[in-house]
């Protein structure tokens, strides 16, 4: 009998348990992260990846990482978070890939494009993001994307990538069925969460709704952008379970046909065992 096995590929465990970016998790809030872990294995999520953003934030998903079984960290420069030191810090993230396994790191990320706050610095941004994109296939790992109201640059830098068999996902998908096209064609995934459940977004039902299920993978964002059902609340990997059976109703198909090729493409895709 297939067993069902979800896999939240992108969230911020760290997040969850604390109210400020860029401090330290306490050894209370280290202990709180297992009872997300374990309310999310309760509704079939047997997987988390909880994903890095600063230098202070990717040590915190490593710590997590480290402490519970099935769940794995990525580390990155968040466009949002990356200063005139980068080139500093991406040295510092290069130190803790020479002990990936050990760390149990699994991607490069969340790394990207971000235009949407006044004052940021495209030229930098530009130069962060190729800098992951190359550390991603230089290890092997894949690469986690965000993209936010730079859409057109993230796609123009990710083409010159394209023979490269560059892996990773496009985080948070919420782009049309053209520019779907145009990642997927690249190799890469979308990543699908709760947000396809909101009112306004009929575009990304319609796209959901005939994609190849090979293209996708399930997240959440957590804390961030929980599901309809959930609104005003903190969302969390246990949410997945929801995302799925909404999935599956909307493709007029099984909870377990979603479950299972969403759980494959993500284990190919950050080489889970």
């Amino acid at each position: 009998m297939f067993k069902i096995k979800l896999i939240d590929t992108h969230c911020h465990l760290n997040m969850m348990v604390k109210k400020k970016f860029d401090t330290p998790l306490t050894e209370f809030e280290l202990d709180a992260v297992g009872t997300i872990v374990k309310e999310a294995h309760n509704h079939h999520v047997e997987t988390i990846i909880t994903v890095g953003t600063s230098m202070i934030e990717n040590s915190n998903c490593i710590e997590i990482a480290k402490r519970y079984n099935h769940v794995y960290a990525t580390i990155g420069l968040h466009p949002n978070d990356c200063t005139e030191h980068w080139q500093k810090d991406l040295e510092t993230i290069k130190n803790l890939l020479k002990n990936k396994k050990e760390n149990n790191i699994v991607g490069i990320g969340e790394c990207g494009m971000d235009y949407h706050w006044p004052n940021f610095n495209a030229q930098r941004q530009k130069d962060v993001f190729k800098a992951q994109i190359e550390l991603a296939l230089e290890t092997d790992l894949a690469l986690v994307i965000h993209t936010r109201d730079a859409s057109t640059d993230t796609l123009k830098i990710l083409q010159e990538y394209k023979n490269n068999n560059l892996r990773g996902v496009l985080h948070c998908f919420t782009e049309d069925q053209s520019y779907a096209d145009e990642i997927t064609d690249l190799g890469l995934l979308l990543g699908i969460g709760g947000i396809i459940t909101y009112p306004k977004n009929d575009q990304l039902r319609e796209l959901v709704k005939t994609i190849d299920l090979k293209h996708i993978v399930l997240e959440t964002d957590a804390p961030w952008l929980p599901p309809q059902s959930a609104r005003g609340k903190q969302n969390n990997p246990k949410y997945i379970d929801e995302i799925a059976h909404y999935i599956a109703k909307l493709r007029n198909t099984s909870f377990e046909e979603i479950a299972e090729q969403t759980t494959a493409n993500a284990q190919q895709l950050f080489n889970l065992s």
